[in-house]
């Protein structure tokens, strides 16, 4: 049976910055994408990035652009996810997924909650 394990998350200020690990096995990692998803009280499950199996493909919504960066480390089985300039809209639980292969876009985030694994999440909470 396969895993997927977040760590990083924590109490940060706004403006500060944070990274997120993601770690998975059980299965090869390199025959998936990676993801994150995060979902604040009362709100949504949000797909914030994707990164294919190869690390040449991101995706970003909107919403989390140009503060959101992800990167893989297939040697190590691992995906990070940075969060720059740290929102309290930013509070949220967040989730790392695995799923797919060589695709990365907002129908990824779609397909992967059905067909794809999830782990149990790390909070991250920002305060002003």
């Amino acid at each position: 049976q396969g895993q997927v394990k977040e760590s990083g998350g924590g109490l940060v200020q706004a403006g500060d910055s944070l990274r997120l690990s993601c770690t998975a096995s059980g299965r090869r990692f390199d025959d998936y994408t990676m993801g994150w998803f995060r979902q604040a009280p009362g709100k949504a499950r949000e797909g914030v990035a994707c990164i294919t199996w190869s690390g040449e493909n991101t995706y970003y919504p909107d919403s989390v652009k140009g503060r959101f960066t992800i990167s893989r480390d297939n040697a190590k089985n691992t995906v990070t996810l940075r969060i720059d300039t740290l929102q309290p809209e930013d509070t949220a639980m967040y989730y790392c997924a695995q799923g797919g292969y060589d695709y990365c876009d907002d129908s990824w985030f779609m397909n992967v909650v059905d067909f794809g694994w999830l782990g149990q999440g790390t909070q991250v909470t920002v305060s002003s």
